[in-house]
């Protein structure tokens, strides 16, 4: 028995009973679990309550005809597969059920072995369907479960990403530093039908010009001083896959000639090299600045912007996005907790207030370093405190004498609160903040434990 026929539910629709006894005895001989329905009534009846792989389905019936079964039962069957049953006399009939879903149709007599056949290729054609089905739906869940997001700008964002994936256009991501245009780039990878290729991400901000074109377009032996082999780039490297060129708008003028020839040509020529290597990628651009400024300051070409907005995709601010900044706190503090094997403390409403009305100028980076900063610092803490950043950076350290003197603090606390203001400072590095406030390191680790056990989770706690 094939793997699409073993637990195939079938529903034989048949008004004439020996010919419907008939097809039964040869499906159930084959394998199948197979029902009869002698009128259009009944079958209507049947797929309204059972789930069905296969409708055999006769295309004249008395009452309601098989036409109108279709018709019905494909909205109540959306995965069952219907081959129709008919006279040589309406056969046209059929061709046009064809045309409104059915998957084939069979002439009567039924022919018991081309019976069989159909049935198997139907069956093997639904269970392909679900399949393809299911892996898109995991395509999409893995290729957007990177992206934490609900507001109404995110659910923009994965409509874009779902319409370009599947395309060949060049994407230009566009916003501001920490959005996550990576992650953007690469769900449209994930996305699209060049996943199992590879995704070969690059900073043209990070690498000297030199260094960038050999980086991209490879280079071969001798090409330069320390080139002692031929080296493949990035081009190449992303060979039926997707290159992400992050930064775009600080490539040189030279690299942007290069670059747009590539995008023209689809061909490659490595540094110092004479032949031309063809190349087959996806290029997503991504920029923290306005291109369309850079190419009016003529500092970008003009030409090569053109080739990159072919699908624009702008990431949105944090600030943007209204209640996904509790959304993402939530998030980062579950997956920093398993991270590091902690507990996960919970944010209190107070505390998510505060974070909602702050700006986070550094995006959803800033807020998921403050997160994993403040787990790791309050270890053990019942709940994550939140100061926000920028205040807490304003506030120089010699203020803590003078709150010390309004709160009328002992010197325990004044310790305290040094200690802990000290190790904020230095974002969790205890190495920097024993170092900071000239003790050892042990010293100030059995000092942070003392403070946990007393709860003592927060700078400001007490």
């Amino acid at each position: 028995m094939s793997a699409a026929r073993a637990g195939a539910r079938v529903l034989v629709v048949e008004d004439q009973d020996l010919v419907l006894e008939l097809i039964l005895q040869v499906l159930r001989e084959e394998g199948w679990a197979a029902e009869p329905a002698a009128s259009g009534e009944e079958a209507l009846r049947m797929l309204d309550r059972e789930l069905y792989d296969l409708v055999l389905l006769d295309l004249n019936l008395p009452g309601i005809s098989g036409m109108e079964v279709l018709s019905a039962g494909r909205a109540m069957q959306t995965d069952a597969q219907f081959v129709l049953m008919t006279g040589h006399g309406s056969v046209a009939s059929a061709v046009e059920a064809m045309r409104l879903g059915a998957f084939d149709y069979l002439s009567k007599p039924v022919d018991v072995d081309e019976l069989a056949l159909v049935a198997e290729r139907a069956l093997a054609e639904s269970e392909l369907r679900r399949e393809v089905s299911r892996l898109r739906g995991a395509a999409r869940e893995g290729g957007l479960a990177r992206i934490v997001g609900r507001s109404p700008p995110m659910q923009r964002l994965f409509e874009l990403i779902e319409r370009v994936a599947p395309t060949r256009a060049n994407v230009l991501v566009t916003g501001e530093t920490g959005t996550g245009k990576e992650l953007v780039a690469r769900a449209v990878h994930d996305l699209s039908d060049r996943a199992r290729r590879p995704f070969v991400a690059v900073n043209a901000s990070a690498l000297p010009e030199t260094l960038l074109e050999s980086e991209l377009f490879g280079h071969v032996k001798g090409a330069f001083t320390g080139a002692s082999a031929s080296r493949r780039g990035l081009f190449e490297e992303a060979a039926g896959g997707t290159l992400f060129l992050d930064e775009v708008a600080t490539l040189p003028p030279a690299t942007q000639v290069k670059l747009l020839r590539v995008l023209q040509e689809r061909r490659v020529q490595r540094v110092g090299g004479g032949a031309e290597v063809a190349v087959d990628f996806r290029l997503v651009a991504a920029a923290n600045v306005s291109l369309e400024d850079e190419v009016a300051a003529g500092r970008f070409r003009q030409d090569l912007f053109f080739r990159l907005n072919v699908f624009p995709v702008h990431v949105p601010a944090l600030r943007d996005r209204g209640g996904d900044v509790a959304l993402l706190a939530h998030h980062f503090r579950m997956r920093f907790a398993r991270d590091n094997g902690l507990e996960p403390p919970e944010i209190p409403p107070e505390t998510l207030s505060r974070m909602m009305s702050y700006e986070w100028p550094g995006n959803v980076r800033e807020l998921e370093n403050h997160v994993e900063r403040s787990l790791i610092l309050h270890a053990g803490a019942r709940s994550l405190p939140f100061e926000p950043p920028q205040a807490a950076r304003a506030e120089p350290a010699r203020d803590l004498a003078a709150r010390a003197r309004t709160g009328r603090w002992d010197l325990e606390r004044l310790e305290r609160e040094h200690i802990l203001a000290t190790l904020e400072e230095t974002h969790g590095n205890q190495v920097r903040a024993a170092e900071a406030l000239g003790i050892d390191r042990r010293t100030l680790t059995r000092k942070l434990r003392q403070y946990r056990d007393e709860g003592h989770a927060s700078p400001s706690a007490g």
